[in-house]
């Protein structure tokens, strides 16, 4: 007889216990969830946007997915995004994740959520960096964030667990205050020089990666001619580049369908040319069907796939309950008796 599962709530604190120091782990995890994606074995709606007309700058996202391989599950990720909380002293971001169980469709665990879409995040960012750097030959020794928040953070942590090491280190924010906390988070772990930039062009200039994790709404980053020492990029955010950019780069996405949208820098590169023949996908490096050039930028800008973050919070939950570490909620479900 089949069994209603029992429901969970798993915390932050045991979120975060689960993945801190496991970064090649969760990169591994994310690099299995892109490979069952362009194979076909999940699916993966478009997320839905909650906007409010006196908030532009605000929105809630859900992020609806399935999974199959050895996650096995389906579920859905709400979170928000709320710029102005950093001047009030918490996080900009927030989200839970409801995982349901394959067979029955039954929710059985709520996770907080912010800390695994920051490791799913990082993670696909570092191991887009790694592969797309040795498929050109090298790994940048020279990086650049723009932008000095939590993302940035997080992608610098999963860059050094994939092996990557730096001589130098850039940073640049619009905010001096959250430039110097980044600063003093990378002396505290890092042995290169560290530089705080006055300008986007000097950090460009200066690296060979560049790491964009900012909340633009739109292009700010528009002249080329900054990206002539053909450095890879890591276009977290998505919006920061102007089309000419895009289009005199090599364009690697996640998900074609999900990453040309939404005014992105690819979306409106496309409405700029009409077609789609400047991008190709990640799936596709890891498969060997397309090879990053050396002589021109290369620009990864993932949009952030809901099976990223089904495949971390499922790794979370097992570990989780392995450790008997899981919180139920007894008779969450209790209306079983069909007639009563």
């Amino acid at each position: 007889m089949t069994q209603v599962p029992t429901f969970a709530v798993i915390s932050g604190a045991q979120v975060h216990a689960a993945v801190a120091g496991r970064e090649k782990q969760v990169i591994e995890l994310v690099e299995a969830a892109y490979r069952l994606h362009g194979e076909g074995r999940t699916v993966n709606p478009d997320s839905y946007f909650l906007r409010f007309p006196d908030r532009p700058s605000d929105r809630i996202i859900a992020l609806p997915a399935s999974v199959k391989g050895d996650a096995g599950v389906h579920g859905i990720k709400w979170i928000s995004s709320f710029p102005g909380n950093v001047a009030n002293g918490i996080p900009r971001a927030s989200a839970v994740l409801i995982l349901n169980d394959a067979r029955t469709g039954y929710p059985f665990a709520c996770l907080e959520s912010s800390i695994i879409s920051a490791a799913r995040t990082a993670a696909s960012a570092a191991l887009a960096a790694a592969v797309l750097a040795d498929r050109r030959g090298a790994r940048p020794r020279r990086v650049g964030f723009i932008g000095a928040g939590l993302i940035a953070r997080y992608i610098h942590t999963y860059l050094a667990a994939n092996g990557f090491t730096f001589d130098t280190l850039g940073v640049h924010d619009l905010s001096a205050a959250h430039a110097e906390g980044f600063q003093g988070y990378l002396q505290r772990t890092e042995k290169g020089v560290i530089t705080v930039h006055d300008t986007a062009e000097a950090l460009v200039r200066s690296s060979d990666l560049i790491v964009f994790a900012t909340v633009a709404a739109g292009p700010h980053v528009t002249d080329p001619a900054w990206f002539a020492h053909n450095p890879l990029v890591l276009h977290i955010s998505l919006r920061d580049l102007s089309p000419e950019i895009i289009l005199s780069s090599c364009n690697i996405v996640d998900d074609i369908e999900h990453c040309l949208k939404a005014n992105t820098s690819t979306h409106l590169a496309e409405q700029h040319v009409g077609h789609r023949d400047f991008v190709t996908t990640l799936y596709d490096v890891l498969t060997g069907k397309t090879t990053p050039p050396a002589g021109e930028p290369v620009i990864f800008s993932p949009f952030g796939l809901g099976v990223l973050d089904l495949t971390v919070a499922r790794h979370v939950y097992d570990h989780v309950a392995a450790s008997d570490g899981l919180h139920t909620v007894p008779d969450f479900f209790n209306e079983l008796a069909r007639y009563g």
